[in-house]
């Protein structure tokens, strides 16, 4: 108790050189505090923003994809295999065609993995006079989309055309006057009018679709059919170069063409867009890892620095402090204190030093740290404090003290007192 009584008194009695050295212990604690919570900071910043571009890209993704599809399901088909044996100059300039394939063949496409189409519609397409009223149209036999099994079902493009019924363009149904309900005769079969399409300012408005089953009987194409009619997955990259390779793999003898009108040209630049965004995001993210990485370098440069010249300046304060007390530390000897006591009120001094400097300078720079930076709100500086940081900072404060009081104490330990009263 006598020596905690000492140490009070000379703190009282020496408070400049006390608060000195706990000036400088705060400022060295304070700046590997405020390092190592500066460094949080510029993480939790870094993985809130980050997060928010993430968010941003998926949902621009999302929106672009949406957009993808709408745009592609809006124009319809746009992928058509063929036989290989068939003139793309008859399908082009003549709109029909006249070589056919097995109808097995859209099964066999069915049954298998393939991923870059769907929405696959066997059909027969054949330019005719139609007899019954002399108008030159294009005859679509078409039927049920086929399903591909191993991928989810998925709304058809193109409406089934039950049997005994017929789907009529907008220009044929104009020029002859079709409404839905109406009845009327193709090549001396009967058909119902289903549906009488708006106008679409494409060949269509100028086709007439009926049901797969009953083309093939008017034209003698059993089992036959002259095209399969697919959508193109939203793939990156050439994507008819994939198509081709994977259905040719199943489909030996085919040939793919695929429909490229302006408005996948646009959904393509906003695929690139998409992309540019993702990757603005990786620079974005690769800018802040090298912004890290140099901060961290710095703080590792500043904070020893800041402790040797904290040891430098305690030890020289402390060594000025046993200079000045020589003789009354002498006097404290020569009245019967031990040198372990008077060694005692050196350490224990510094050890009131470190502790005090350690808390102080953990919560100012830690403070300073973390609400001083806009990005970060004052609720979210309680999920920067760190134990372990707190610790470090208060045992390396510690150390601190006592190793740049230890020597000045030696000093004071070993100095003869008789000697030091005979020079006085």
């Amino acid at each position: 108790m006598r020596i905690w009584r000492l140490v009070f008194r000379e703190v009282l009695h020496r408070k400049l050189n006390f608060l000195l050295a706990l000036i400088s212990v705060s400022a060295a604690v304070g700046s590997l505090s405020g390092a190592l919570t500066l460094l949080d900071v510029d993480r939790l910043q870094t993985e809130r923003f980050l997060e928010t571009k993430r968010n941003d890209v998926e949902a621009a993704g999302a929106e672009l994809e949406d957009a993808m599809r709408k745009i592609t399901k809006g124009l319809g088909f746009n992928v058509i295999i063929l036989p290989e044996d068939q003139d793309l100059n008859e399908m082009h300039l003549e709109g029909t065609l006249s070589k056919s394939m097995p109808e097995e063949f859209v099964h066999r496409l069915a049954n298998s993995k393939i991923v870059t189409v769907n929405h696959l519609l066997p059909t027969i397409v054949r330019k005719m006079n139609w007899p019954e009223k002399n108008l030159p149209i294009v005859l679509y036999g078409t039927r049920g989309e086929v399903p591909i099994l191993h991928s989810d079902s998925k709304k058809p493009l193109l409406e089934t055309v039950p049997p005994g019924t017929m789907i009529v363009g907008f220009q044929v149904g104009g020029t002859l006057n079709l409404k839905e309900g109406d009845q009327t005769t193709l090549m001396g079969r009967d058909f119902s009018i289903l549906k009488r399409y708006e106008e679409r300012g494409t060949s269509d408005d100028s086709a007439v679709w009926i049901n797969l089953r009953e083309a093939q009987g008017m034209f003698g194409m059993e089992n036959l059919i002259h095209a399969i009619q697919a959508l193109e997955c939203q793939c990156v990259g050439d994507r008819i170069t994939e198509i081709r390779r994977e259905i040719s793999s199943i489909l030996p003898g085919t040939q793919v063409i695929e429909r490229g009108p302006p408005a996948l040209a646009r959904a393509e630049a906003r695929n690139k867009a998409k992309e540019a965004a993702v990757s603005a995001l990786e620079r974005e993210k690769a800018g802040r890892a090298e912004s890290r990485l140099q901060k961290e370098a710095f703080a590792a440069k500043m904070v020893p620095a800041s402790f040797i010249a904290c040891i430098v300046w305690i030890g020289i304060l402390a060594y000025g402090n046993v200079r000045q007390r020589l003789q009354e530390i002498a006097v404290f000897r020569a009245i019967g204190f031990r040198s372990s006591q008077v060694f005692a009120l050196f350490v224990i001094k510094a050890l009131l030093i470190g502790i005090l400097g350690g808390l102080i300078g953990f919560t100012m720079g830690f403070l300073f740290a973390g609400m001083g930076q806009g990005g970060v709100d004052p609720l979210s500086v309680r999920t920067l404090y760190s134990p372990g940081v707190f610790w470090l900072a208060l045992v390396s404060a510690t150390l601190m003290s006592v190793f740049g009081g230890w020597v000045p104490a030696m000093m004071a330990i070993r100095a003869d007192p008789a000697i030091v009263l005979l020079e006085d």
